[in-house]
């Protein structure tokens, strides 16, 4: 369904607060269509993030189990990560796949675009669907990875999403739609 009117807000001033690699706070003062304004909206500039549904030649999801400082709580991953400049979505994801989990090859297709908060952040998670991926190395991690990976079955991996134990929502949503498209739920 198209909308004529995109009701977009119109940006009066913008100041950057914090600049990092990673990371960028921007603090916007804007003017709604209906003309209320908003002295202070605060916007986090990201670059795209990419993640992958890996499935092996011999049908199991290849994922990966890892700390996140923010819930303090380890749990059961897609292998994600960050495009870098000059990437494509596509080689960032076949990039993060081989130095995460050593694995690679297979056919790649574009899975799904989503954001994990349109009002305020600025980038997209690419995922993709990698199937019949092999393993041609071992794992490359930077010294703040401490990652390892899990074969798992259909059933296992269902098992998770319906026991809430993937709580990252960029990961669960993409998986969510193979298993909904896939007639697995």
């Amino acid at each position: 369904m198209k909308q004529n009117d995109d009701k977009k807000w119109q940006i009066l001033a913008s100041e950057y607060l914090f600049r990092r690699p990673w990371l960028t706070v921007r603090r916007d003062h804007v003017r709604l269509p209906n003309g209320a304004e908003i002295p202070e909206y605060y916007v986090l500039e990201y670059p795209d993030w990419i993640n992958v549904i890996a499935i092996t030649r011999d049908g199991r999801f290849l994922l990966e189990r890892q700390y996140r400082h923010g819930l303090q709580w380890t749990g059961y991953e897609l292998c994600a990560g960050v495009c870098e400049q000059g990437e494509t979505p596509l080689q960032a994801a076949q990039r993060e796949l081989y130095e995460e989990t050593g694995y690679g090859k297979g056919i790649w297709t574009p899975f799904l675009t989503i954001s994990a908060n349109p009002g305020t952040m600025t980038n997209l998670c690419h995922t993709f669907l990698a199937t019949d991926v092999e393993p041609v190395s071992t794992q490359h991690l930077e010294p703040s990875e401490d990652i390892s990976l899990h074969l798992l079955t259909t059933d296992e991996v269902r098992g998770l999403l319906v026991d809430g134990h993937i709580r990252q929502a960029l990961m669960a949503a993409p998986l969510w739609k193979f298993f909904a498209e896939q007639h697995l739920i």
